[in-house]
């Protein structure tokens, strides 16, 4: 059996005369904590070279001689002075990549480069006042049109990109929901499904002008339509001003498109919307997440108001259930764009600016550049901008602070909603962000390998520095 090992005192070693293979340990006397008292270092013994003569000591002996003098000859220590506050410094955003495998992204494309491709999708302002003049003669008639009728319009109301201010390119497209009051209503939620309703009248008094569009105490959203689509069709054979013509139904669409054909074509959707002045639907109590990024206040505000309904079909199986009726926030979005940031002053003339609707312009445009590049292959058929600006919103949501969308500082943002957008493709999941019941990439709105094929394309187009924003 081993002898027990006696626990011995651990001492410094004693330090050695440096050999002449490299410069010894260093003397015990500068590894010592210097004390405050003004004695003079210790020596070290002088070397001694050829000829009899001293010669320098080692580099490392040296140095922790002159440290050891350094630190005795201190002054004693002060009180430290009282911390003054530190004064709140602004946020600077801190954009890391979220997208695998990378390579040449837009992190390292010069801003410049994004400015001059937003400086092409700029709207000319004289061709918005040819396109707005026309516009608006149009739907000022289709309005009067109806006044007489059972679809009388308390107003009509503009959506989409171009109120929205984020249209790109032209403006050649416009959306306006002619709005129509319907009193004490109540909303059947059709399958489980969170955004799709049917409509019942509470009480239906004989003289209801609506009456003649009800089937098994339902408000026929089809038959409304189907009517809507007529008035409409009848009236623009009376306008000679401008040359109008009417689309074919598209399946499942809710408007009602009509082209102005001069002097450049451009596509109206005309929207028949009920409007429900109540509390929004149950499934929507936990959406409009932005208590974070707009306030508390704004949200609950926004949830005050009204929201509307448009007769669009429900995906039933196979076929199409006709007679329903799904949630519409366009308004409401509309609202959040034009106030978007978190402090009140956000890009207004005197307040500070920030990149959000570029960004979100940029995203619109690469989904629209994809579209067109393919436009033979049915992959990119399903994915309309509503999907990119849902993900902007809950990126917005995410990174709720003007600071962090510094206009300096767009290739940076912009790369991260790219990569935001691909996260979401590549987890199959987009949800809504009004109804979060609802994921807008799932199986039954999109299949997965549209979801793959896009996810592909975006990466090619993100590692290759956006060839596609030079094309077409």
């Amino acid at each position: 059996m081993a002898p027990r090992r006696r626990k011995t005192e651990q001492t410094a070693p004693q330090a050695r005369d440096p050999s002449p293979g490299g410069p010894g340990p260093v003397p015990e006397a500068t590894r010592a904590k210097p004390s405050r008292s003004r004695a003079a270092p210790l020596a070290t013994p002088a070397r001694v070279g050829q000829c009899g003569l001293p010669t320098r000591p080692p580099r490392a002996q040296r140095r922790a001689v002159r440290d050891t003098r350094e630190q005795e000859e201190d002054p004693p220590e002060e009180e430290d002075p009282p911390e003054e506050e530190e004064k709140p410094r602004e946020e600077r955003p801190t954009h890391k990549p979220t997208a695998r495998g990378a390579r040449a992204s837009l992190r390292d494309t010069p801003a410049r480069q994004l400015r001059e491709v937003l400086t092409q999708l700029r709207l000319r302002l004289e061709e918005k006042s040819v396109a707005a003049t026309a516009v608006n003669l149009l739907v000022n008639r289709l309005q009067r049109a109806l006044q007489p009728t059972e679809l009388r319009c308390s107003s009509k109301l503009g959506s989409g990109s171009y109120y929205e201010r984020v249209k790109i390119s032209a403006p050649n497209e416009f959306d306006v929901m002619f709005i129509l009051e319907v009193p004490r209503i109540e909303l059947v939620e059709y399958s489980n499904s969170g955004a799709y309703y049917f409509v019942k009248f509470k009480r239906n008094p004989k003289e209801n002008p609506l009456n003649r569009f009800v089937e098994n105490e339902l408000l026929s959203a089809s038959k409304m339509l189907l009517k809507f689509r007529e008035i409409i069709k009848e009236e623009i054979k009376n306008i000679t001003d401008i040359k109008v013509v009417m689309e074919r139904k598209k399946p499942r669409s809710p408007a009602v498109t009509l082209l102005i054909k001069e002097p450049e074509e451009i596509s109206v959707d005309i929207i028949l919307a009920l409007e429900l002045r109540s509390s929004w639907p149950l499934k929507t109590t936990e959406g409009l997440p932005i208590k974070d990024w707009l306030g508390g206040k704004v949200r609950t505000e926004l949830r005050r108001k009204p929201f509307y309904l448009i007769p669009k079909n429900a995906k039933e199986g196979q076929s199409f259930q006709e007679e329903t009726w799904r949630l519409s926030f366009s308004h409401i979005e509309k609202d959040i764009l034009n106030n978007h940031g978190d402090s009140k002053k956000c890009c207004e003339t005197d307040g500070m600016k920030c990149c959000r609707k570029d960004c979100l312009k940029l995203m619109k445009y690469l989904l629209e550049q994809l579209k067109k590049k393919f436009e033979k292959r049915k992959e990119l058929s399903e994915f309309c901008s509503y999907h990119v600006k849902t993900a902007f919103f809950h990126l917005c949501v995410k990174y709720p602070k003007d600071s962090y969308w510094n206009p300096e500082d767009i290739h940076l943002c912009f790369d991260e909603c790219v990569a935001f957008f691909l996260e979401r493709l590549r987890k199959e999941e987009l949800q809504h962000f009004f109804i979060p019941g609802v994921n807008l990439f799932s199986q039954e709105y999109i299949d997965t390998k549209s979801k793959i094929f896009l996810a592909k394309q975006i990466e090619y187009e993100r590692n290759n520095q956006f060839p596609i924003f030079s094309e077409f």
